[in-house]
């Protein structure tokens, strides 16, 4: 089986600046942070309430709450707010009414998780990424996460808990080595 590309920055800053020229700019930036900055899966995406991710006063929270009911295998959990994403959930606040679904068609309704899988599909495309699916992002950030546990004293269960995952095993097979880390880990035995 061929899992999806994680992406580098420079593929993050590519995919963000080529949807920076789309008709929907700040609802198309919060679905790329979602999957690459929460680690969301299409249909959790699709499915993202409004107070999912506000406060009861209306302010963008400091943590994502993924009810059991979206999430796979009913794995509900609550992921810490990046910066960046809160960021654009709050430009996207400003042209919304903030009230059901976040991401919303053009026709301002609900998308499905489907749509999303499309969507993503289009969009890499676009930015002349091989390799990448709607997973990419889900996949970077569970890289992304597993490579700075030694800097802030995590470990993998943490990471299993962020991406809801059953199995530690699951969480693993996310997670891309790196080759240049490998040869240092080797020289500096």
């Amino acid at each position: 089986m061929q899992h999806a590309k994680t992406l580098s920055a420079g593929e993050q800053a590519r995919l963000l600046a080529v949807i920076a020229s789309t008709r929907n700019v700040e609802r198309n930036r919060v679905i790329v942070l979602l999957s690459v900055k929460a680690g969301l899966r299409a249909n959790e995406i699709a499915q993202l309430q409004w107070s999912m991710v506000l406060t009861a006063s209306g302010d963008i929270a400091d943590s994502i709450t993924i009810p059991g009911f979206i999430a796979k295998y009913g794995r509900g959990r609550r992921i810490p707010m990046h910066g960046a994403l809160a960021k654009a959930l709050a430009a996207l606040a400003k042209r919304e009414d903030r009230v059901g679904p976040v991401v919303k068609s053009e026709r301002k309704t609900a998308m499905s998780g489907k749509t999303i899988v499309n969507w993503f599909a289009c969009q890499y495309r676009r930015a002349e990424l091989q390799g990448c699916s709607s997973h990419s992002g889900r996949r970077t950030f569970v890289t992304q996460a597993a490579r700075l546990l030694p800097k802030v004293g995590g470990s993998l269960r943490d990471v299993q808990q962020l991406a809801g995952h059953r199995s530690i095993q699951t969480t693993q097979l996310y997670i891309d080595g790196d080759t240049e880390a490998q040869r240092q880990l080797v020289m500096a035995m």
